[in-house]
């Protein structure tokens, strides 16, 4: 292979890298504007995201709103797994009123990673962390983790609380935006059981006891 051949290749690597970049940030602009009509209570709770139907290994054909929210949904999954694992390090007694509902968290997401893990090698994309580094809404990045580790056990409740709300609250917005311009039916079932999953996670967190008044998800 030479030297332009390999060249080349590097710059189609690069161009695919930031045409997903492009497409996810028309994925979250566009996802913004679709409103979510109807919340889920404790007793209408859907089964664990990914566990209704399992993703299938024959190929799927992936647009780019596709490529978009799988490259996005991916490290917005692994960051609020990470800040699981730093609560985990804290005292019980700082935040017992969460404690309830990370379990259930944990397993959902680590089962969606899973299927959406599994959805982008269907589609034969390779796993791009295009955001890394990036402020991206409802991200729980590198430094709100550090900042979290500093905070005194007394406040890491309501910053752990605020952290997983706006993760929660952001991937219904995207889920949203991905049912509406996705082009895999497969991801499109797939986001619909995740959304149906973060708005019952959503309703819990803020239902529990001393749980500050917010406003619905739209």
């Amino acid at each position: 292979m030479d030297e332009h051949q390999t060249g080349g290749e590097r710059q189609g690597f690069t161009a695919h890298a930031w045409r997903i970049v492009g497409v996810a940030v028309t994925l979250v602009a566009t996802a913004l504007a679709v409103g979510l009509t109807q919340g889920w209570s404790s007793s209408d709770r859907p089964p664990t995201a990914g566990s209704a139907a399992p993703v299938p290994t024959a190929p799927v054909l992936l647009n780019g709103t596709d490529d978009a929210f799988l490259q996005l949904l991916i490290p917005m999954n692994e960051g609020v797994l990470a800040l699981l694992e730093h609560l985990d390090t804290r005292p019980a007694e700082a935040d017992p009123s969460l404690r309830a509902l990370l379990g259930e968290v944990r397993e959902a997401h680590q089962a969606e990673l899973r299927d959406l893990r599994g959805l982008l090698a269907a589609g034969n994309v390779p796993e791009l962390n295009i955001h890394e580094g990036h402020q991206m809404p409802g991200m729980v990045t590198d430094a709100s983790l550090a900042e979290l580790r500093g905070a005194p056990d007394a406040e890491v409740p309501a910053r752990a609380a605020a952290l997983l709300r706006a993760h929660l609250a952001q991937t219904v917005v995207l889920c949203r935006g991905e049912q509406t311009a996705g082009g895999s039916p497969e991801l499109k079932a797939l986001a619909g059981r995740i959304q149906q999953a973060r708005t019952t996670e959503l309703s819990t967190l803020d239902r529990r006891p001393g749980a500050p008044e917010t406003a619905p998800v739209n």
